[in-house]
């Protein structure tokens, strides 16, 4: 940038799971290069970075982010297989507040807005006062898998349902730039895996991994219709996405293409966060700058 003055940003943190640890990377990439986060507007795992950001706890809610195993989850998560969601949500609650804190959003350095969805009357429900952590544990109660949060009498599920990539929040913020982070992008080109001749005794043994997927229990059944279920709703939100971006265009999209990684995969944080901050650097450093 020419001038010493920061510019402003109204920065939009979209919805993706696992993907939304590239938010992390834009962050750091327009921290490092002197813009001024005023505003932020989140969705699902974009409420919990944005919110953990405006909070000032980022880097400690990356730490265990990073730390993180797919194994870990069952231990963090309180299972009830009810009618609502496989998961009640009182010990997410919990590690959120660990976390990120208990602070009001109004009190917040950054003005910050959590998107959460009241599917009852068909609305999008924007929370930017009352406590921060309640606000994230709404906004990422991702439909069958974690259960409704119930603030002011009304049972929210994750903003994602109605908008992925919340920009109208920050229509009226005066900042100098609007950059939405989208984790619904075009999918990335695969690789072909390199083909490596396997030992007699690697070849046996995945003859008999073959044949135990033959008898995979009920448990096994449960999880490919959450997978049934996610890949539904990340099709339903690339949708939304793309129509909601259309209809507000901001000043820049940085696209997170939607294989790039699973859901629950926070094992990958690190890679994630770097890809963010590589696509910022492509998308943004270009003409921001000169």
């Amino acid at each position: 940038m020419s001038s010493t003055k920061k510019q402003t940003v109204s920065l939009v943190l979209g919805s993706g799971g696992a993907r939304g640890m590239a938010h992390v990377g834009v962050i750091r990439w327009l921290e490092t290069h002197n813009f001024e986060i005023k505003s932020i507007s989140g969705c699902s795992i974009g409420a919990a970075i944005g919110g953990a950001y405006a909070m000032g706890n980022l880097d400690q809610f990356v730490d265990w982010l990073d730390k993180y195993k797919r194994s870990d989850m069952y231990y963090m998560l309180d299972f009830m297989f009810g009618k609502t969601g496989f998961v009640k949500g009182d010990k997410v609650m919990d590690r959120i507040k660990t976390q990120i804190g208990t602070d009001l959003i109004e009190n917040l350095p950054i003005k910050f807005t959590a998107v959460a969805a009241d599917i009852y009357n068909e609305e999008e429900v924007w929370l930017s006062k009352g406590p921060l952590c309640e606000a994230i544990r709404a906004s990422i109660s991702l439909p069958l898998f974690l259960s409704p949060y119930e603030l002011n009498g009304v049972k929210l599920l994750d903003g994602g349902i109605l908008n992925p990539t919340p920009i109208e929040p920050t229509l009226n913020d005066g900042t100098d730039l609007t950059i939405v982070v989208n984790l619904g992008g075009t999918p990335e080109e695969k690789s072909p895996k390199k083909i490596v001749e396997k030992d007699p005794w690697q070849q046996k043994l995945d003859v008999y991994l073959n044949m135990m997927k033959k008898y995979r229990n009920k448990t096994s059944n449960e999880w490919s219709m959450m997978y049934i279920a996610d890949q539904s709703f990340n099709a339903m939100q690339n949708t939304i996405a793309q129509q909601k971006m259309k209809m507000y265009p901001p000043d820049y999209v940085i696209n997170i293409p939607r294989n790039k990684c699973n859901t629950l995969e926070f094992e990958k944080s690190a890679e994630m966060i770097a890809y963010g901050y590589e696509m910022a650097e492509k998308v943004l450093g270009v003409t921001l700058l000169k």
